[in-house]
């Protein structure tokens, strides 16, 4: 069955307007198009000049984004804005490629006003159909929850939101054999096949942006780097991620230093860990958790759960 069969079939399934297969006279496949409520709304490829709209959709539901924060998410994926006929946007949706048969998605954000018209469930199709075939990852709010649930996803964890104004932390104990120092760009293969090892897949284009726009500390053990972690500007203060270490011990003392130099500023710091050593570390630091999203996959479940473990995501679109 050809992907707009597919759209076409899970539409009737679920009572949706959605025009699809053909093309209109003009040349445009019909697949751009829905009804939603009373306006026609058209999905575009996203560009850096739709930073904008995807702003006024991400404030409409009271994420924290800056303008430079879309500018990096813009730049590492792809995906579709849907607007109505004067050019408000409506929705969005994207995928975040690692490797060819993995990908992240993001960026799924409806206006208020239409969250129940099916524009979410269209857009989650068309960016599913750009990746047919791939292991699909995301990080499912509660109000999506289901609709990704019913598109075949299956929960995995609960990534805690831990944010505040940070407090200086107590330093943990050194782990015997293990010192750390600031990442440098000579670290940098050796960062990208942890980060591997922990994510499930070779996240090129997101380590090459992130990299660039952080700062960081490595973890090493007998010359061998077992550990890394990055901080960088994000929403209203700085973002803890992504970090990735081998064990709780080694986590903690990568976060310390990271939340050190914020003390006073907001940090945020999403973790999938859910042990106490880790997360009541934080907490004490006065990074509380603010609220959870559910990790939940499509195809094979390629994170490790085990062993070293990604610790902080980089952001909730790319894991």
């Amino acid at each position: 069955m050809s992907a707009k069969a597919e759209l076409a079939f899970a539409a009737r399934q679920h009572g949706e307007t959605m025009a699809i297969g053909g093309t209109k006279q003009d040349g445009t496949d019909q697949t751009d198009f829905m009804r939603v409520d009373n306006f026609d709304a058209q999905a575009r490829r996203i560009t850096p000049e739709d930073r904008v709209l995807l702003h006024e959709l991400t404030v409409g539901v009271f994420w924290q984004h800056r303008a430079p924060d879309l500018d990096s998410l813009i730049a590492i994926g792809e995906g579709y804005l849907a607007t109505d006929e004067i050019g408000r946007a409506m929705g969005s949706a994207m995928c975040f490629r690692a490797e060819d048969n993995f990908a992240m998605l993001g960026m799924m954000v409806t206006a208020p006003r239409l969250q129940t018209l099916g524009t979410g469930r269209w857009l989650l199709r068309r960016v599913m159909a750009d990746c047919a075939g791939a292991d699909l990852r995301l990080s499912a709010t509660r109000s999506g929850y289901r609709l990704y649930e019913s598109e075949g996803f299956v929960p995995l964890r609960t990534v805690g939101q831990h944010q505040g104004i940070a407090r200086a932390p107590e330093l943990p104990d050194p782990v015997p054999g293990v010192t750390l120092r600031t990442l440098t760009q000579a670290d940098e293969p050796a960062v990208r096949a942890l980060d591997r090892q922990a994510y499930g897949a070779e996240r090129r284009r997101t380590l090459d942006t992130i990299l660039a726009l952080s700062s960081g500390l490595v973890a090493e053990k007998a010359g061998e780097i077992v550990g890394y972690g990055l901080v960088r500007p994000f929403g209203r203060g700085v973002v803890i991620g992504p970090l990735v270490a081998g064990d709780d011990r080694i986590a903690t003392m990568l976060a310390a230093p990271l939340i050190q130099r914020h003390v006073g500023s907001f940090v945020r710091l999403d973790t999938p860990i859910q042990g106490e050593a880790f997360t009541g570390f934080l907490e004490a630091a006065g990074l509380g958790r603010y609220d959870t999203v559910t990790e939940m996959y499509r195809g094979k479940q390629r994170r490790p759960l085990e062993g070293t473990q990604v610790y902080a995501l980089a952001a909730h679109p790319l894991g």
